[in-house]
């Protein structure tokens, strides 16, 4: 029954998509409109209407998981300790990834997962995390390191002798799988669209320095 409760939490909190509320607001559209996949997370966004934005959405993301978890713990945690937590992030990204009033369509969950699996288990969700990152910056594919955030927690949580969490962790890698893989097929034709991390990092920090160096030659 705890399970149960900890999942309608979470799958409640996921439904707020933070992406359709800041694509309204920044863009007066929704996120159904905007960039090549119509996505209302936060890589769609940012890409759509800026970094700010985008900044926004993840915040957005990140407070609703963790709103969601502590609730979740509060009322639940005696019954099942820590792993309250974790059906609490797991029925979140369920509800981003499957809202019921956007017609089951939203967004990949990685932002949900990753907050889901840091506040269940740091030593574990973090490098997982940092795990997902690497693959990014390495094949600059961003549904390759969507995928290998929750397959690297499920590994991590078996080393740690969890098989209860690293159960749901594998339900976390199916969900991950199934939402990207229509852009992971495209990838051996080279069709699939790359996004190059550091370069645009660069890119961000370029124009901060240039608008500091203006600001400071007036």
């Amino acid at each position: 029954m705890g399970q149960i409760i900890c999942l309608a939490i979470g799958y409640g909190f996921g439904c707020i998509l933070f992406g359709e509320i800041v694509a309204r607001i920044a863009a007066h559209k929704p996120a159904a409109e905007l960039g090549t996949t119509g996505n209302p997370g936060m890589a769609n966004i940012m890409a759509s209407c800026g970094f700010g934005p985008g900044i926004a959405v993840l915040i957005g993301d990140l407070v609703k998981t963790a709103a969601a978890i502590f609730l979740s713990y509060y009322l639940v945690g005696g019954e099942l300790g820590r792993m309250a937590m974790l059906y609490a992030g797991f029925g979140c990204t369920l509800g981003h990834d499957f809202p019921f009033w956007r017609k089951f369509r939203g967004g990949k969950g990685v932002a949900t997962s990753c907050a889901a699996f840091i506040l269940f288990r740091p030593l574990i969700g973090i490098p997982a995390s940092l795990v997902g990152l690497a693959v990014v910056v390495a094949t600059k594919y961003l549904s390759l390191g969507a995928l290998a955030i929750p397959a690297a927690f499920t590994v991590g949580c078996l080393i740690a002798g969890n098989t209860e969490a690293a159960g749901l962790g594998v339900f976390f890698t199916i969900i991950s799988l199934f939402k990207n893989l229509d852009h992971m097929c495209k990838i051996p034709s080279g069709e699939a669209e790359r996004v190059d991390v550091i370069a645009a990092l660069k890119k961000k920090w370029g124009k901060k320095e240039e608008k500091t160096q203006e600001a400071e030659s007036k």
